[in-house]
């Protein structure tokens, strides 16, 4: 029912409505786990991916419906320009969606005062931060360590979207909620610090999460062309080559974000 009450189209042509539409899906994921959940022994041990697959199902309608449309237009064009021209109003609404995901999760966690609900954020949040940590790794290190697990993340996402269309949304909505809790800790859990917070892990986190959305969208386009025509058609092929564009754009993507997370952060704060 809500996916009709909220309707997906239009979306592209104003992408900055899906950053409320984040907020409201963030929100009541992180709600209903809180209200429903919580409160049974068992079920609350699961609660941070319960949160993390309620905000997924509620945002696969958009994804599915925005991946559809796309590839639709992608069999038309070639070029990165004409690439970028017809897929950025996609990206950018994609990446609204992100940020309502992450400033509704750091809210909540941070008004809710519940360390439990994002049990296996939290646990991510601490084993990272402890290897970086222990390792004392800076500059190139640093980068190619950084630059080495966010391709890996990419690759994954890029099967998750080829194989499950929308389903790259899962890792998507997982990094928000991971996000939400750093932006808690860095914020000591006052409200007043959530803008620095966010800013914190935006400047970066920006162009890291555009080359996963621009991955997914890649994966996507060219899964539902292999449903939709022959391996060889024209169609195909065209498809195909922009689909290894996207893939060589997000890379550029992921290069700019390890770079400013390594040289301009640290300088930031």
């Amino acid at each position: 029912m809500l996916e009709m009450i909220i309707n997906p189209k239009g979306a592209d042509k104003n992408p900055s409505k899906m950053f409320f539409i984040g907020l409201i899906y963030a929100s009541l994921s992180f709600l209903l786990v809180e209200w429903l959940f919580m409160s049974d022994a068992t079920l609350s041990k699961f609660s941070g991916w319960m949160v993390v697959s309620f905000a997924t199902i509620f945002a696969l309608p958009f994804m599915y419906y925005m991946i559809k449309r796309e590839e639709k237009e992608d069999e038309q064009i070639e070029g990165l320009f004409g690439i970028w021209k017809v897929h950025s109003d996609a990206v950018f609404a994609f990446l609204w969606l992100f940020l309502g995901f992450v400033v509704a999760f750091s809210l909540l966690n941070i008004i809710m005062q519940d360390s439990n609900i994002f049990n296996a954020q939290l646990e991510t949040y601490f084993n990272v931060n402890g290897e970086h940590a222990t390792g004392a790794i800076t500059g190139g290190g640093a980068l190619l360590g950084i630059l080495q697990n966010n391709i890996s993340v990419m690759m994954i996402i890029l099967l998750f979207s080829l194989i499950f269309g929308a389903g790259a949304i899962f890792i998507l909505a997982w990094n928000a909620s991971v996000i939400a809790v750093a932006v808690g800790i860095f914020a000591k859990y006052q409200l007043i610090q959530v803008p620095m917070g966010i800013a914190r892990y935006m400047i970066h986190g920006l162009p890291e999460i555009g080359a996963y959305f621009v991955t997914a969208l890649a994966g996507g386009i060219l899964g539902v062309s292999i449903m939709r025509n022959e391996f060889r058609s024209k169609r195909f092929v065209r498809v195909a080559e922009n689909s290894i564009l996207l893939v060589f754009v997000a890379i550029i993507l992921l290069v700019v974000a390890a770079l400013i997370e390594v040289y301009l952060t640290p300088v930031l704060f």
